[in-house]
């Protein structure tokens, strides 16, 4: 494949680094859901882990908007 070929072999390490801070992001995720109990925390958390380039965008556009409902 083309693609793969011009990326090169990632390696182990890049793979670790990567899984360390898709954990990070996701423990950091559910503890800011759990804190303002919210009832769905484990599932954020899990869904940064899975899709964090979707998952945090959505979960801090939904945080935004119950607080700005809520102010208003």
């Amino acid at each position: 494949m083309i693609v793969a070929e011009s990326l090169g072999d990632p390696g182990a390490a890049t793979f670790f680094l990567a899984l360390a801070f898709a954990a990070g992001l996701s423990m950091a995720v559910f503890a800011h859901a759990d804190k303002r109990g919210n009832r769905h925390a484990t599932a954020w958390g899990i869904a940064v882990f899975l899709f964090a380039g979707l998952a945090v965008p959505l979960y801090f556009l939904r945080l935004w908007l119950r607080k700005r409902a809520g102010a208003g």
